[in-house]
C-alpha cells in the first residue's frame, strides 16, 4: 500500500512538472510566432489559437507540484535545515530534538491542512458536495478562476491535500526513526549504479545541513580526510 502511495506521489509530481514545462514552451512559441507578419498563413493560424489560459494553468500546476513535492521532500530527506548544534549533541539529546522537530512539523502541517480544508469547504466545496448528493442548500457556489473558469475550491484543494500528506510523511519518518534511529538521506550528487568513495559519502552526509541520525555517528578513524573524523590525522 505504501509503495502505491509513493509511486502515485512521484508520478503526480513528474506529470505536473513535465506538463507545465510543455505548456509554457508552447505558449512562448505561440506568442512569438503570432508577432511575425512575414509568416503569413502561420501567423494567421497562430492568431486563431487562444492560449490565454496557459499562464493560469501553469501557476495552478506549479502550486500543486510544490505542495506534493514538499511531502516527497520529507519522505526522501531533501529538505535542508541548519542543524549545526543538534549534530554536535550526544545520541540521547540529539534523538529527542530530532523527534521534537519531526512532531512539530507534523503538528504545523496538520494545522495548515485543517485550516485549508475549512477554507476549501466554505469556498464552494460545500455547495458542490450537497448539489452532487441532491441535498437542497442555499450556500453560494463560490468563485471561479479568471481564465479557466474553474471553481477555486478545486484549485485550493492542493493546500489541505498536500499538507495532510506532508503531515503523514512527518509521522511516517518519526515512526521509522523511533524504531531504527535512521533518517532518510538524499544525495543530489549520487549517480545510480556508481559507487562513491567513502570520503565523499561521508562529506555529503555530514554537512550540517541535515540532522545526523543515531546510526550516523563518525566512527573512529573515519572522516572526509581520513584520521580521527575531524579533518585529518593527529600525529
Amino acid at each position: 500500500m505504501m509503495k502505491i502511495l509513493d509511486h502515485l506521489e512521484e508520478w503526480l509530481i513528474t506529470f505536473l512538472m513535465g506538463a507545465a514545462t510543455a505548456i509554457i514552451f508552447v505558449a512562448v512559441v505561440h506568442r512569438y510566432l503570432s508577432g511575425y507578419a512575414w509568416l503569413g498563413p502561420v501567423q494567421d493560424f497562430m492568431l486563431t489559437l487562444n492560449l490565454g489560459w496557459a499562464q493560469e494553468l501553469c501557476i495552478i500546476m506549479f502550486v500543486w507540484m510544490a505542495k506534493f513535492g514538499a511531502a516527497y521532500g520529507v519522505r526522501t530527506g531533501i529538505h535542508v535545515g541548519v542543524d549545526v548544534l543538534i549534530n554536535r549533541l550526544e545520541k540521547g539529546p540529539r534523538g529527542k530534538f530530532i523527534i521534537f522537530g519531526l512532531l512539530a512539523g507534523a503538528l504545523f502541517t496538520g494545522v495548515v491542512g485543517t485550516l485549508g480544508w475549512r477554507f476549501v469547504w466554505e469556498n464552494g466545496m460545500h455547495h458542490a458536495v450537497f448539489t452532487l448528493l441532491g441535498i437542497a442548500t442555499d450556500t453560494p457556489e463560490g468563485p471561479i478562476t479568471p481564465d479557466l473558469e474553474w471553481p477555486t475550491w478545486i484549485v485550493y484543494s492542493a493546500v489541505p491535500l498536500g499538507s495532510y500528506l506532508m503531515c503523514f510523511r512527518f509521522l511516517q519518518v518519526t515512526w521509522s526513526f523511533t524504531r531504527s534511529g535512521e533518517l532518510p538521506h538524499h544525495d543530489v550528487g549520487h549517480v545510480e549504479g556508481v559507487e562513491e568513495p567513502e570520503d565523499i559519502t561521508f562529506a555529503t552526509r555530514h554537512d550540517d545541513l541535515h540532522p545526523r541520525d543515531l546510526v550516523d555517528d563518525v566512527p573512529e578513524g573515519k572522516g572526509p580526510k581520513g584520521g580521527n573524523g575531524k579533518g585529518g590525522e593527529r600525529k
